[in-house]
């Protein structure tokens, strides 16, 4: 008998339609290998679902609460169904920015200087000096997030607003000039390294998820000793924050610095998209794994207390 999965994607979090569509993908890769597979779309009553369901292992394919910030990880401990990705405790750590930040420069890895403030105060004055990023601490794909630049006289007044529902509390940090980078570690092995070239002003969801919104180079045009570095530090945020399975990691690279003291960290995806124009599939096949491989090896490293 084939293995059956459940693939959870959707959910009710910000980033609930890319989420559907790395699902769609990935049940259709799965069905591709051979595997019986049950699309949910995950509401509230996913536990009664999945009861009813039955499945040998979950795909966690969901982006955002709560799926990646261990929430579903938790029900999916407590029903003993096995699952990819992270456990209950590095999720919710990934998740929370700023506790993140803490973890992975204890942890060999720099991060950029930053402050953490309610998004009154963010919206009242600068807390920063120009330029710098504001972002909520609990979100991904960019959702929520400023660049404030020197052009800037006020902060932007839409951290006011009374339907802002990213959370009371903001992370700033400091803007760091140069090349957006990104590692996906699969296992315990860093896979390459991409460098992201926005064809718009800002990296925003649009260009993250639009076909042509980013332009990606493969391997990233970097001099070879920051290329490692990379590849080291994805891997070194990986085991800091105690992920599992597949997890990427985002980078700033200021390159009129010398050597790698312009490379800082800028968070950790312990559930990174999985569509047609999303990183780690590029990546996996440059490594020579196709995308049917590497959503197989991700149910096949399913488990419990991870």
């Amino acid at each position: 008998m084939s293995k059956h999965i459940a693939v959870l994607m959707g959910g009710w979090s910000s980033e609930r339609e890319v989420s559907l569509r790395s699902g769609a993908a990935c049940a259709a890769a799965l069905e591709t290998r051979g595997y019986r597979v049950s699309r949910i779309d995950v509401g509230r009553d996913i536990a009664a679902v999945l009861a009813q369901v039955k499945p040998d292992a979950a795909l966690n394919v969901l982006h955002g609460r709560p799926g990646e910030d261990g929430t579903i990880q938790g029900i999916l401990e407590v029903m003993q169904v096995p699952y990819t990705h992270s456990g209950v405790l590095a999720s919710a750590l990934a998740m929370q920015k700023d506790t993140a930040k803490v973890v992975l420069a204890a942890g060999g890895v720099p991060v950029p200087e930053g402050v953490t403030v309610s998004r009154a105060e963010a919206a009242k004055g600068h807390v920063l000096p120009r330029p710098y990023v504001i972002k909520p601490i609990c979100e991904g794909s960019s959702v929520g997030v400023f660049i404030v630049t020197e052009q800037h006289e006020h902060p932007p007044q839409e951290l006011t607003r009374t339907d802002w529902s990213y959370g009371e509390q903001v992370l700033c940090e400091r803007y760091i000039v140069g090349k957006e980078l990104t590692c996906a570690v699969m296992g315990d092995r860093a896979l390459d390294v991409i460098e992201i070239v926005p064809n718009v002003a800002f990296y925003d969801y649009e260009a993250k998820y639009a076909p042509g919104g980013s332009t990606h180079v493969l391997p990233a045009g970097i001099k070879p000793n920051v290329y490692q570095q990379v590849r080291t530090l994805a891997l070194r945020a990986h085991q800091a924050l105690g992920c599992r399975g597949v997890s990427r990691a985002d980078f700033r690279f200021d390159d009129r610095l010398e050597g790698t003291s312009g490379l800082f960290c800028l968070e950790v995806n312990t559930q990174p998209g999985m569509t047609e124009t999303s990183l780690v599939p590029e990546m996996a096949a440059h490594a020579g794994i196709s995308f049917e491989e590497l959503v197989a090896w991700m149910v096949e490293d399913a488990s419990l207390n991870r």
